[in-house]
C-alpha cells in the first residue's frame, strides 16, 4: 500500500507544469560618476541625482565656504537633511564641498602655522560631523591664484600639511577625503601636489573645464588634447583608481570684442539659445566641442561655446586610454540629458 501511495504521489509532481526558467535580471551598470549639486538650484539638481542614482556613487552639494581659518559658513540651505536622506535612501554618498574666501598670502600664512592650520582643520571637522555626512571634497582655488612663484610654493606646502591632517582624521571616523584640483599642466595647477594629494586622498578630482573661462576670448572649455596633457601627468602620479575627471555640463556665450565677462549658460541653456536664435549646429572636432554664434537685439555678436554628450563622448575617450574610470560632473541640473546614456555606455 505504502508503495503504491508513493508512486501515485510521484506520478502526480511529474505530471505538474514546470516552471519556464526566469532570465537573469541584467546586471546594473557600475556607479562610476560623482557630480556637485549646486545650491542655488537645489530641487532640479535634487531630483537629477535621484533620476540617474544608479550611475551616481557621489554627490558633493555644494554647501560650505571657509571664510576664514575658524569660520566655515553654509550656503542657503547648507545641511538639508530632506537632501541627505534622499540621497542616502539611493544608495548615494553625500560629501559636501568646502570653498575658500582667503587668498594665497592669507592662506600660506594659516596652513604653514600648525596651530592656525589645527584651527582650520578643527572647524571643516565641525561641518563634516555636524550632520550624517560621508566626508569632505575640499575645493580650495583662491589660494592658488599668484604669479609669485615663491608664495605659490608656500602654498603648496602649507596645503599639503593640511590635507595631510585633514585627510587622517577623517579616515579615523571612516569619512571620505575629497580632493579637488585644477588640471596640471606646463603652465597650471602647480599649487597642487599630486603626488601627495594622491597618497593621502581617497579621491583626486580634476576640474575638467575653463580651458577658456569668462573673461577669456571666446573657445572650448575644454579639449582633448588638454585632457591629454594633464592626464599624461595625472596618471603617472596619481593611482589611477583615485583619479575622477569632472566633466562640464555648461558653457560661456562671449559678446565678441567685448573685455565684459562672459554669461554662463549651462548646457541645456545653451542647446535652448541656439535654436531659439536659429543659429548651426556646429561641433569643432579638434576640441570635441560643440559651439554656435548669434547676433543679439543690438547688433552686437556673440558666440556660445559649451559642451554636450558628443563632445563628452570624445572626452571620455581620452580617459578610457589612460584607464581612468572615475568621472565627474559640474553640475547637477545643467547637463544635456543625453549624457548618463553616453556614461552608461563608458
Amino acid at each position: 500500500m505504502k508503495t503504491a501511495l508513493t508512486a501515485l504521489l510521484t506520478a502526480a509532481a511529474l505530471a505538474l507544469p514546470t516552471a519556464a526558467p526566469q532570465p537573469a535580471a541584467p546586471p546594473p551598470v557600475a556607479r562610476t560618476v560623482s557630480a556637485w549639486l549646486p545650491w542655488w538650484n537645489t530641487d532640479v539638481a535634487y531630483d537629477d541625482a535621484l533620476r540617474h542614482a544608479d550611475q551616481l556613487h557621489t554627490v558633493s552639494p555644494f554647501w560650505y565656504t571657509a571664510a576664514s581659518g575658524t569660520d566655515v559658513r553654509g550656503e542657503t540651505g547648507a545641511g538639508d537633511q530632506r537632501i541627505i536622506d534622499g540621497l542616502h535612501a539611493k544608495g548615494i554618498k553625500v560629501v559636501p564641498t568646502v570653498t575658500e574666501v582667503p587668498d594665497a598670502v592669507s592662506m600660506a600664512a594659516l596652513m604653514n602655522d600648525p596651530a592656525r592650520r589645527t584651527e582650520h582643520v578643527d572647524a571643516l571637522m565641525k561641518t563634516v560631523t555636524s550632520r550624517s555626512y560621508d566626508g569632505l571634497d575640499l575645493d580650495y582655488e583662491v589660494m592658488t591664484e599668484t604669479e609669485d612663484a615663491a608664495l605659490r610654493e608656500q602654498v603648496r606646502i602649507g596645503y599639503n600639511a593640511l590635507t595631510g591632517e585633514l585627510c587622517a582624521r577623517l579616515h579615523a571616523l571612516a569619512k571620505q577625503c575629497v580632493i579637488t584640483v585644477m588640471p596640471r599642466t606646463s603652465t597650471t595647477g602647480h599649487a597642487y601636489d599630486y603626488p601627495h594629494l594622491g597618497t593621502v586622498a581617497d579621491r583626486v578630482r580634476i576640474m575638467g573645464y575653463n580651458l577658456h573661462n569668462a573673461l577669456d576670448k571666446p573657445g572650448p572649455l575644454s579639449s582633448v588634447a588638454w585632457y591629454e596633457e594633464f592626464l599624461t601627468y595625472a596618471a603617472a602620479t596619481v593611482p589611477r583608481a583615485k583619479l575622477e575627471v569632472a566633466l562640464p555640463a555648461y558653457g560661456w556665450d562671449w559678446t565678441v570684442g567685448s573685455t565684459a565677462r562672459a554669461k554662463h549658460v549651462t548646457s541645456q541653456e545653451a542647446e535652448v539659445l541656439r535654436r531659439r536664435v536659429g543659429a548651426e549646429y556646429v561641433f569643432d572636432t579638434t576640441s570635441g566641442t560643440p559651439h554656435f554664434s548669434y547676433m543679439d537685439t543690438d547688433r552686437k555678436r556673440h558666440e556660445v561655446w559649451y559642451q554636450d554628450a558628443n563632445g563628452s563622448a570624445a572626452h571620455l575617450a581620452v580617459l578610457a586610454r589612460f584607464g581612468v574610470t572615475g568621472s565627474g560632473l559640474w553640475a547637477l541640473g545643467f547637463e544635456d540629458t543625453r549624457l548618463w546614456d553616453t556614461l552608461a555606455r563608458r
